[in-house]
């Protein structure tokens, strides 16, 4: 498999990395977040979710942060909206695109959303209706695709069935989701491999934590596989919840250098981005979890 010339990085750092911060972090911190990454030459950018604040708190100013930015043309303002509700609260807030989120393990789906994965899917089909009328592009995640903290190994036909649905759905392309971290290079491999016969590998994103050092390794393969879209998350941010102290999101920074040293194309420029981070980390008062940004800034 030739590599291939260019990949989508998609940003998830203002959502997925600061959803499980405990510190209260203010709309203009998350408003400069964003214009950073902007400025940084990231086409994707995951800005917030549109879930109940009772649940999640860090996004209950998601909608000010959409109308405090600076849209650049060529970017896509992103956010997570898990039902018609959420979709319709992103719609008014102006993104260009929302994702939606279901799991290939049953356990994590009823722990996570007080549901079961057909219930989870079912309460999607209007919000898909909702975005085909509205002309919104529609993401879709699968959450634990090589294994669940409650239920271990998942099986890759299982992950298959779950993207399938969501493809089937109308979600235009479908990221594959290593929630706690513990994948390989050979599963992440044998599971595309399973889940490439019912959905084209251009519509496939590779979403990998690195909890156990496994991200870059896991990106790298799903390169080999034809997977050309990834997300990731400046400095690090997010940890894992199902790990206390482990890493969450790989860093944006380390999978950019990667890219870089395979010579294929992202339009992100290194330095901006890794201002970008710092920047976030301080405000946080927190250790900067890319390798290349701690390695380059103590320099």
């Amino acid at each position: 498999m030739t590599l291939p010339h260019s990949v989508r990085l998609v940003e998830v750092g203002p959502r997925d990395g600061l959803q499980n911060e405990k510190q209260p972090i203010s709309v203009a911190d998350k408003v400069r977040l964003v214009d950073d990454l902007s400025a940084a030459g990231l086409s994707y950018i995951e800005v917030g979710s549109f879930v109940s604040p009772k649940w999640v708190p860090q996004m209950a100013g998601s909608a000010e942060v959409l109308a405090g930015i600076k849209r650049k043309p060529g970017i896509t303002y992103a956010a997570l909206a898990p039902n018609l509700k959420g979709f319709e609260a992103a719609l008014e807030a102006k993104v260009e695109e929302v994702a939606v989120f279901a799991a290939a393990s049953e356990a994590f789906s009823q722990k996570n959303i007080n549901c079961s994965i057909a219930e989870s899917l079912q309460r999607f089909v209007p919000l898909l209706e909702a975005a085909k009328a509205a002309n919104v592009r529609v993401r879709g995640y699968v959450s634990c695709v090589l294994g669940c903290p409650y239920d271990g190994d998942v099986a890759p036909e299982q992950v298959a069935s779950v993207a399938r649905e969501l493809y089937a759905m109308g979600c235009y392309e479908v990221s594959l989701g290593d929630t706690i971290g513990t994948g390989t290079a050979g599963k992440t491999r044998a599971m595309i491999e399973v889940v490439g016969r019912d959905i084209p590998r251009d519509r496939l994103a590779g979403h990998f934590h690195d909890t156990y050092g496994q991200a870059l390794a896991n990106i790298y393969a799903s390169l080999l596989e034809g997977v050309s879209v990834f997300d990731s998350s400046v400095a690090g941010l997010g940890g894992c919840p199902y790990a206390k102290g482990a890493t969450g999101n790989v860093a944006t920074e380390d999978v950019l250098y990667l890219m870089q040293g395979l010579g294929i194309e992202t339009g992100v420029d290194m330095n901006q981005l890794i201002a970008a981070g710092q920047r976030i980390c301080q405000v946080l008062g927190k250790h900067n979890g890319s390798r290349l940004a701690r390695a380059r800034l103590s320099q």
